[in-house]
């Protein structure tokens, strides 16, 4: 009998719909992924604005690989 095996599935925290401003508040950690994307929308002033996926697309990066990166970011413990 074979063991079902099942891949831990990362809870959403962040979607494609919420605002730069949004993400940045809630999670601060997720600073180093907008950095390596070379996208600094979070201190631009539409980031109140502007969703994730907008700028995503504004930047030619793929939105659902991104938000995926963004949430693993944020799952990570806030540095002190």
């Amino acid at each position: 009998m074979k063991k079902k095996t099942t891949k831990k599935k990362v809870k959403r925290k962040i979607t494609k719909n919420m605002t730069f401003h949004e993400v940045m508040q809630k999670y601060p950690q997720v600073t180093e992924v907008f950095l390596k994307n070379k996208m600094t929308c979070f201190g631009c002033v539409m980031a109140r604005y502007e969703t994730i996926e907008q700028g995503a697309i504004m930047h030619g990066i793929g939105v659902k690989r991104f938000v995926e990166e963004l949430n693993k970011a944020a799952a990570k413990k806030k540095k002190k």
